[in-house]
């Protein structure tokens, strides 16, 4: 029996040997400079191609970035089209699978007790008023100690010292692990794994309960059980292909300066009392690769956006039948602004998928629906359906007085107001007045059989072409204006 082949996504060097054949692979000179030059060149290439930096700033350890710099390459690392890859994210979610532990893992090759990060590690500084050296790639590993459910998530890193970092925590499921251990003065044990396959790194955003192992979905998206190991120094599993694992402790009621560092949704995080992780141990492979995630750059966009989405269509869809899909847009950072497309939503149900939307994340600020003729995907056609089917004294949803995102400038540290549009048709709107107008067969037409570049003697060609104009196509559909 022959095992199906995992998807090109599921190893972090296959997925760049496969980049490299695609063309979709640069290569640096040596010696890129660390504050900056790496961002800069990583930004410059932003959705073109991914990065390697050799030698980066004089380190011996090289810099990869941009591995999932456009949505289509995360479908194509799942191995699916782009326009099944939220449905695919849904069902991994839905379906996870455990994963499995071994105790001969590639990224415990080298260990290392004595902990100095800027050292052992290539660690850049992005934009111009980082504090400084951010972790910003490094997927944190947190673990229950009562009942060993895990949670994976990415935190800015600030490098405060040898062996410790500065965290900002947001009111997530990683804060709520600690909060049960700083509640008994107690540590909460963490690993922070760099250098990981580019399905881990889509499944470690995914939006699930507090008891789902995000791991667990890495493992559905690959359709194979992750490979997991034990770390050295304390109970966390880390997927055991990982390039490098920081072990260490969440510091119960420990608090220190942290920021300001530039974030996705290209303003900075303010520097303010954070909390804090010491690193008991720093494990890797013996050959390693530092992945690293500009702030504000398409993949910091898109990693965070995607695998949303697939969490809030699943949640809707629960609630309300009528939902057929939705996008998290980049104007709207991939957090703030949600579409919604439904299909025939009954009297009054497109505001209840409103407040059903801003209930699925306190990131989401604005929420528009639309019906199923508008591509939700595409900017100008949701600008559209706003521009033609709404009206703010009818349609508009404000809630005054809610839980925003912290790193929204325009809030009070995330106490703001949300805003839903209904631009979808109205129920009782007469028959012709929405109707989208179309040319009969127009999507049939293959223009390469009908049309080509005109030559340079168009004009005497157009005079003369050789047949008669109204042969040039026969469209099939019978329909006429009415």
């Amino acid at each position: 029996m022959t095992s199906t082949p995992l998807p090109v996504g599921a190893s972090l060097r296959g997925w760049l040997d496969h980049l490299q054949r695609s063309g979709r692979l640069t290569l640096t000179n040596p010696d890129v400079d660390l504050r900056f030059g790496v961002a800069g060149v990583a930004n410059r290439l932003d959705g073109i191609s991914a990065s390697v930096f050799p030698a980066p700033g004089g380190h011996p350890v090289p810099i990869v970035s941009g591995l999932l710099s456009q949505r289509s390459w995360m479908a194509e690392a799942a191995g699916v089209e782009q326009s099944e890859l939220i449905t695919r994210f849904e069902d991994a979610c839905l379906n996870p699978v455990p994963s499995e532990e071994t105790s001969h893992a590639p990224c415990q090759q080298l260990v290392h007790h004595d902990v100095d990060l800027e050292k052992q590690l290539p660690i850049p500084t992005h934009n111009e008023h980082d504090h400084g050296a951010y972790i910003t790639a490094g997927l944190l590993i947190a673990r229950r100690p009562d009942t060993g459910v895990q949670n994976v998530s990415i935190h800015r890193l600030q490098v405060s010292g040898p062996n410790r970092l500065g965290a900002l925590l947001l009111p997530r499921h990683t804060l709520a692990f600690f909060a049960e251990q700083e509640r008994e003065g107690a540590d909460l044990d963490i690993a922070i794994v760099v250098g990981v396959d580019p399905l881990t790194l889509m499944a470690s955003q995914a939006i699930v309960p507090i008891d789902h192992d995000e791991l667990e979905i890495s493992g559905a998206l690959r359709g194979a059980p992750l490979t997991v190991t034990k770390c050295v120094t304390n109970s966390v599993r880390v997927p055991a292909e990982a390039e490098f694992v920081l072990e260490g402790r969440l510091l119960s009621n420990v608090r220190e300066p942290e920021g300001p560092f530039g974030e996705f949704p290209q303003y900075y995080g303010e520097r303010a009392e954070r909390h804090v992780i010491e690193i008991d141990a720093l494990t890797q492979r013996e050959s390693p690769l530092y992945h690293t995630i500009v702030g504000g750059g398409l993949e910091h966009l898109l990693l965070g956006g995607i695998p949303r989405e697939a969490s809030f269509l699943s949640h809707l869809k629960r609630s309300f039948p009528c939902v057929r899909d939705v996008h998290l847009s980049r104007g709207g950072t991939c957090r703030y602004h949600l579409y919604v497309q439904l299909e025939t939503p009954k009297p009054g149900e497109a505001k209840n998928v409103i407040l059903g939307a801003f209930a699925t994340h306190y990131d989401i600020k604005h929420v528009t629906v639309v019906d199923i003729d508008v591509d939700v995907h595409d900017p100008t056609e949701v600008e559209w359906a706003v521009a033609t089917r709404f009206q703010a004294d009818r349609d508009l949803v404000v809630v005054a007085g809610s839980q925003g995102s912290k790193l929204d400038p325009s809030t009070a540290n995330g106490f703001g107001t949300k805003m839903g549009l209904d631009a979808t048709v109205p129920t009782d709107a007469p028959e012709m007045r929405f109707t989208r107008i179309q040319v009969p067969g127009q999507q049939e037409i293959h223009l390469d059989e009908v049309a080509a570049p005109a030559p340079g003697d168009w004009h005497e060609r157009a005079k003369s072409p050789g047949r008669p104009a109204t042969a040039a196509l026969t469209l099939t559909s019978t329909e006429g204006f009415t």
